[in-house]
């Protein structure tokens, strides 16, 4: 019998898995050792390494509606969940001083107007600002409104798309809970030395300080900016985004409430970066991310201390990342997940969502068998198309604007950016079009909202639009306005809810 031989690059046959190691806690440790642990637990041995000496970025306060779903497939009990973490409702973000200073708009989850099988609602709310008769875009998106009112309730159906703001800290202890309870195992120490199979290059096992060895057939690499499997015992390179995004530092610092909590998180552009904020029920998260070739670390601490409210908790902490992404992010038996796998800075929450992308994909494949080629192609190939996704994203908000009153901003409306991103913009700019792919993370109704908030109007509107006469559009405009400040006037206040709800006791 002849044996087929791997090709170049390959990995190897492995054998069955057995145990996985988690190297790292915080959110991504957690969140991976939780989800193997509830959905698989009873097939897989898993333990979790994690130092009481080394603390986790612990900033990332806000997520995006996708995270409902991991909480289905685990089971968690919202209020529950939303006590435990000092958790906030968040509807959307709101963007201040972006496109130009004094003006503000608000990307919101959910959607806008109705859609037409051949034209989105886009062109029909083109038409009607033709003719003097349109709202405002958001005006027409139930999410968007409650946001704008600071009204939130948990409905029916999910008839408002709505995520969290929470304590990262605190909800890292919450999936550790959850994990725990499910059989997973956490062992206390610093990994010091990373062993591997000579002839593989597998990992097979992670050395503590304290001289234990645990030993493991997959390794699930959490240890955050320092990679110490996937970079420095892989030695799995590092895509840069810088050239596309400066930012490349961040200060952050807590401070106390003084107001109501508004359901969306505050992103306002600065000089040299912008500020975000961020209520939760016991304090605010406060930050700012910005370009070190353009403000130093001093400059920053300055602005942002001089721009929060309320009695400041902890002292400013500086954070240092590279925006980018791992060229592998699962390499022979190992698959890294979070800031080990890269960091797209926190512009539109989406670094717990990558995290949880990840968790799921390698459900979805997980190597009951053994480590199959395949599987490792087509986990990498997904991951890579959904963060280079969120990359252009988060460019359009840098790139496309009016700003020329800083060096950094004159940066951001000259340099050039990926041609998957030129296209959409064009595309949008010259006839109001916007498509998505299915494994996209952003919906066309979040292009649109954010490319209009940046400043792009589209040149025309689709014709088939003029199929309806002037009074028929009328009637479809007005009704939908209608139909979401009934909804909206309906909703309690966002802080009433919270304390009917889920109120949490003292932290």
């Amino acid at each position: 019998m002849l044996r087929q031989t791997p090709a170049p690059g390959d990995a190897p046959p492995s054998r069955r898995i057995h145990k996985v190691v988690v190297a790292g806690g915080g959110t991504a440790g957690w969140m991976a050792a939780a989800s193997l642990a509830k959905l698989l637990g009873k097939t897989i041995d898993i333990t979790l390494i994690e130092s009481d000496e080394i603390g986790t970025v612990g900033v990332g306060e806000a997520t995006i509606p996708t995270l409902l779903t991991l909480h289905q497939l685990l089971k968690v009990k919202e209020q529950d969940f939303v006590k435990a973490v000092q958790g906030t409702f968040k509807l959307g973000i709101s963007f201040e001083n972006w496109c130009d200073v004094g003006e503000n708009y608000i990307h919101s989850f959910g959607w806008t107007g109705k859609d037409s099988w051949a034209a989105g609602f886009q062109h029909f709310w083109l038409k009607g600002r033709k003719m003097g008769i349109s709202e405002e875009f958001g005006e027409y998106c139930k999410e968007w409104a409650a946001a704008r009112h600071s009204r939130f309730a948990v409905l029916p159906n999910q008839q408002l798309n709505y995520a969290y703001h929470f304590d990262a800290s605190l909800y890292a202890k919450f999936l550790r809970g959850m994990a725990e309870e499910h059989g997973a195992r956490r062992r206390e120490g610093k990994i010091e030395k990373v062993h591997q199979d000579p002839a593989t290059g597998f990992i097979t096992g992670v050395q503590l300080q304290s001289g234990e060895r645990l030993d493991g057939d997959l390794f699930i690499d959490c240890t955050g900016f320092r990679g110490l499997l996937i970079e420095k015992a892989l030695g799995v390179d590092y895509e840069d985004f810088g050239h596309w995004l400066p930012c490349d530092r961040a200060v952050a610092v807590q401070t106390e409430s003084v107001e109501p909590p508004l359901p969306y998180t505050r992103s306002i552009a600065r000089e040299a970066g912008w500020q975000w904020r961020i209520p939760l029920q016991h304090r605010v998260g406060n930050g700012i991310v910005f370009s070190a070739a353009h403000w130093t670390d001093e400059q920053a601490v300055a602005c942002l201390l001089g721009n929060i409210n309320g009695k400041r908790l902890t002292e400013p902490r500086i954070i240092r990342f590279r925006a980018g992404q791992r060229r592998l992010h699962w390499d022979k038996n190992c698959v890294a997940m979070g800031l080990a796998s890269g960091f797209i800075e926190p512009l539109e929450s989406t670094s717990i969502h990558l995290i949880q992308r990840s968790v799921i994909r390698l459900l979805q494949m997980f190597p009951y068998d053994g480590i199959r080629q395949p599987d490792v192609d087509e986990f990498n190939n997904q991951m890579r198309f959904e963060v280079d996704n969120v990359r252009d994203f988060i460019i359009l908000h840098y790139h496309v604007t009016n700003r020329t009153d800083t060096p950094f901003w004159r940066h951001c409306r000259e340099m050039d950016i990926p041609d998957s991103l030129k296209h959409r913009i064009e595309l949008f700019r010259q006839a109001g079009r916007v498509f998505k792919l299915p494994t996209e993370l952003f919906g066309e109704n979040s292009w649109i909202q954010v490319m209009l908030g940046q400043g792009i109007t589209p040149e025309q509107y689709h014709p088939i639009v003029n199929m309806m006469s002037d009074e028929e559009l009328t009637r479809f405009l007005t009704g939908i306005h209608g139909a979401v400040r009934q909804l909206v006037g309906q909703l309690p206040e966002h802080q009433r809810f919270i304390d009917y709800y889920c109120r949490a006791t003292a932290a």
